[in-house]
């Protein structure tokens, strides 16, 4: 835990609204765990820093795990709105692809410490960090409807259109995997992972639109559906 300087403490200020301290101890909660770590950082150690009491903290926030939630809906308010301006200029699928998946790392480029700590709760579905978990399923689900406006210009069977959002979703979450230890230069590996997989996904949509090609695709589709894969 980090020293307190008490002389800054204080209740929350009369003239700040309820949104503004929430953001403030959000902005400070975030700027201390890219210092010293996510668990390494306390709430006292954030309502210090903000200037504020402990209490009002807490009112707040009930734990780090409430602030992470809010960083979590940050993030997907921020990639709506960064990615819907580039969807209100460009009709071109590989565009829209491209700003979705690009932009996410624009936005978290500066947290990768701070993900890198809560990604272990991945594996525990039940764990309200979990990015797979009940808990962030609105979080999960505002992402694939983002993904579904990205390819909504497009002429896709009625089946493929009902999947592809969530695929797409899962290959960005694969993207974010990779960026975690992507230590190239500007995320130059990262980024340029994200073209290749954009050009495959155009190339796959020539194909997977095929009507030839419908029954493997219909089989394809069943499978990953059996599996619970298409669950959101």
């Amino acid at each position: 835990m980090f020293k307190d300087d008490q002389t800054h403490i204080r209740a929350i200020p009369q003239r700040a609204s309820s949104e503004e301290t929430r953001r403030l101890i959000l902005d400070t909660a975030l700027a201390l765990f890219r210092e010293h770590g996510f668990d390494e950082t306390t709430i006292r150690d954030i309502a210090s820093r903000a200037g504020l009491s402990l209490g009002a903290a807490y009112y707040y926030f009930k734990s780090k795990e409430a602030l992470v939630a809010a960083y979590y809906d940050f993030v997907q308010q921020e990639h709506h709105a960064r990615v819907r301006e580039v969807f209100a200029q460009h009709d071109d699928l590989r565009t829209r692809l491209r700003a979705a998946f690009h932009t996410k790392i624009d936005i978290v480029r500066e947290d990768r410490e701070l993900l890198r700590a809560l990604f272990r709760y991945g594996g525990y579905p039940n764990h309200p960090l979990s990015w797979f978990g009940p808990a962030t399923r609105g979080q999960r689900q505002s992402s694939i409807a983002l993904f579904a406006e990205a390819i909504e210009k497009e002429r896709f069977p009625e089946d493929v259109r009902d999947a592809a959002p969530t695929l797409l979703w899962t290959l960005h979450m694969g993207v974010l995997l990779y960026f975690l230890y992507d230590d190239s230069p500007k995320e130059r590996r990262t980024r340029k992972l994200i073209d290749a997989a954009v050009e495959f996904t155009v190339d796959v949509k020539r194909v997977a639109t095929s009507t030839l090609l419908r029954p493997l695709r219909r089989k394809v589709l069943g499978i990953v559906q059996d599996a619970g894969l298409l669950l959101q």
